[in-house]
């Protein structure tokens, strides 16, 4: 009877090996080297992140909603609210179309500035969409969670990334960025702020970088700063980690001037 031959895999191919605890450390380096290796090949030096809530819509689809809400007679609250709240995703969308135009026109060789989001709906999509619309590449960092699925169709595809680790996209939202620029949101959105601003409150993060939080009324009603100062836990001076508006024109503003006061001037990014 004829001895059937083993077929040996290269530890490298070896799917069951790859997916187990003990090959944890490489999928977390592949989750730093492949992003890193994209980066480096179109040349993307620096970002403007996004975050914001992914529930949001565009205003064409909250009125379409609400119109066919009134003609059901039911749910002319969430409705009415979804309405209200594409505001927040139109102001996404044009202020990441100025930013990106703006980048454009800088002339640099390496691509500066370039829009990222957590590539998914809502305020990324936005981002996404307005960068899209100036022509501009832009980036998405998605992350596998088991959510219903969704279509960013606006994200650029090479610059599209899916990761397993939340720290390691973390890691690829701050290590690049210049600008934050931080939308109304949920639990995932406000975990990301309070990272960020305790990087730059302890001064584990030394580079220069604008954050501004967009939305008075909500972030006002939703963070209670003067309490955080009142109870002794923040210094007054935490709040000049950060800029409140409710103004495209303005956070443009706040965002170009820092970016040509700093990042222009300076190579490269530390975090």
């Amino acid at each position: 009877m004829e001895e059937k031959r083993r077929h040996n895999v290269e530890a490298y191919l070896n799917e069951s090996f790859l997916g187990s605890a003990a090959a944890r450390p490489l999928r977390i380096l592949s989750e730093y080297l492949e992003p890193k290796s994209r980066f480096d090949h179109y040349r993307i030096e620096d970002t403007i992140v996004f975050m914001g809530s992914a529930r949001f819509v565009d205003r064409a689809q909250a009125e379409a909603e609400l119109k066919e809400a009134e003609s059901r007679g039911d749910d002319l609250e969430r409705a009415r609210q979804q309405l209200e709240m594409s505001q927040y995703y139109e102001a996404a969308r044009e202020l990441a179309r100025q930013l990106t135009v703006w980048s454009k026109e800088l002339g640099d060789q390496e691509r500066r500035f370039v829009v990222c989001t957590g590539g998914g709906p809502g305020i990324m999509e936005a981002a996404n969409r307005g960068a899209s619309e100036a022509k501009g590449k832009n980036v998405g960092l998605t992350i596998s969670i088991p959510i219903e699925e969704f279509d960013n169709r606006y994200a650029t595809r090479e610059l599209s990334f899916h990761f397993h680790y939340f720290f390691m996209r973390k890691f690829w939202f701050m290590y690049l960025a210049k600008a934050l620029l931080v939308f109304p949101g949920g639990f995932g959105t406000l975990d990301e702020l309070f990272e960020v601003l305790t990087l730059l409150q302890t001064r584990k993060m030394t580079k220069h970088l604008q954050v501004v939080l967009f939305g008075t009324q909500y972030w006002d009603e939703v963070i209670n700063f003067e309490a955080l100062i009142r109870h002794g836990t923040i210094n007054r001076e935490d709040l000049k980690l950060f800029h409140r508006t409710d103004s495209v024109d303005e956070a443009f503003e706040i965002i170009t001037r820092h970016l040509e006061k700093y990042a222009l001037a300076e190579r490269g990014a530390i975090l």
